[in-house]
């Protein structure tokens, strides 16, 4: 009885994690289509990146750009050089 108790309550603790954790930053992100650059760098000042993971294809940049998948795919149009960074500076 008391094995199976515990073993309900890890079944129980590993699915409230799994399904309980959410991206809060991705989640507040008010996804907003840009005309141009310079609207964009108003809000983010380093662009926007589609993953954490994307490399800078172009020159040295100074500001970090901000990750968000839906504000990059709305914006994808402002990706000149399609390294997945739109805007970066």
């Amino acid at each position: 009885m008391k094995r199976l108790f515990t073993i309900l309550l890890s079944f129980g603790l590993v699915l409230s994690f799994s399904f309980g954790s959410t991206n809060n930053a991705e989640a507040k992100t008010v996804i907003k289509k840009y005309k141009n650059c310079a609207q964009m760098h108003k809000d983010y000042k380093g662009g926007v990146a589609r993953t954490s993971s994307v490399k800078n294809k172009g020159r040295k940049t100074k500001f970090k750009p901000f990750v968000s998948k839906a504000l990059y795919n709305a914006n994808k149009n402002l990706d000149r050089d399609h390294d997945f960074i739109a805007c970066e500076r």
